[in-house]
C-alpha cells in the first residue's frame, strides 16, 4: 500500500495515525545553510494535522528553521526480513523486507502559546512515560510555567503525507500463503507480527475474514 494523503480512506488514515502514535522517534530533514540537507533523529508526537518536536532554543535545527521553514519528516519501522531462498533456491533477487513508513512534508513554526505547549508535552509524556509518575502539565503551575517558557516547541504543519505499508500485497495468493507458512515455521516474535500484518493488508485474507463473520 503506497498512498498520498488525498487518497486515504477513513480506515487507512486511522491506520496511519495509529502507526504514528506507536512510534517514538523519526528523522527530520532541514535545509542547511551549506546547501546540504541536515538529518536528525528525534522524538515526536502527531496530533490532528501536525507533528510536534522539541529542543533547546539554540542549535543547528533552530537556525535552519529560521532561515527556511520547509522540512521533511520520516518515520519507519522494519518488520521481517524475507530471505531470497523462501521463494527461489538460486537467485538473490527475491530478498526483501516488509515495513511501514510515513513521509511528511511541511512547514515549521515556533509555538509560544503555553496552553498549546502543555497539550503537546502531555502527549509526549503519554507516549514516552505512559505509566505516569508526574503531576499534570499545567501552565498555571509556577514551576511548569518556567520550564514551558524555557523550552522550544516546534510545530510541523503537514502539507503532504505519503504512506507505504509493504506486506506482500503484490504477491499471488499461493505465494502469499507459502510465505506466511514459512514465516510461521521460522516463528520469531517479529515473524508472528509480520504474519498478522500480511493477513490484515492482504485483500484475500480480508475477504475471507469478512465472509466468515
Amino acid at each position: 500500500m503506497t498512498l498520498r494523503r488525498k487518497e486515504f480512506t477513513v480506515t487507512e488514515q486511522a491506520e496511519i495515525n495509529a502507526f504514528l502514535d506507536e512510534m517514538t522517534f523519526g528523522y527530520l530533514a532541514t535545509v542547511g545553510e551549506d546547501g546540504w540537507p541536515h538529518i536528525k533523529a528525534l522524538n515526536f508526537v502527531h496530533h490532528e494535522d501536525a507533528v510536534y518536536i522539541h529542543g533547546s532554543r539554540l542549535g543547528e535545527k533552530i537556525s535552519d528553521f529560521k532561515r527556511d521553514n520547509r522540512v521533511t519528516f520520516a518515520v519507519a519501522r522494519e518488520f521481517s526480513l524475507i530471505p531470497s531462498y523462501f521463494s527461489d533456491e538460486k537467485l538473490a533477487c527475491p530478498a526483501t523486507t516488509f515495513f511501514k513508513s510515513v513521509s511528511i512534508r511541511g512547514t515549521t513554526s515556533f509555538v509560544e502559546d503555553l496552553d498549546e505547549k502543555a497539550r503537546a508535552f502531555t502527549l509526549f509524556m503519554q507516549k514516552l512515560q505512559p505509566e505516569g509518575g508526574y503531576d499534570p502539565i499545567d501552565p498555571s503551575d509556577k514551576e511548569y510555567r518556567k520550564n514551558l517558557n524555557g523550552v522550544s516547541l516546534i510545530k510541523i504543519s503537514i502539507e503532504d503525507l505519503t504512506a507505504k505499508f509493504k506486506f506482500g500485497q503484490n504477491l499471488t495468493e499461493n505465494s502469499k500463503e507459502d510465505l506466511i507458512n514459512r514465516l510461521e515455521e521460522r516463528g520469531t516474535e517479529l515473524d508472528q507480527e509480520t504474519v498478522e500484518m500480511m493477513k490484515k493488508f492482504c485483500p484475500h485474507h480480508a475477504k475471507q475474514s469478512s465472509s466468515g463473520n
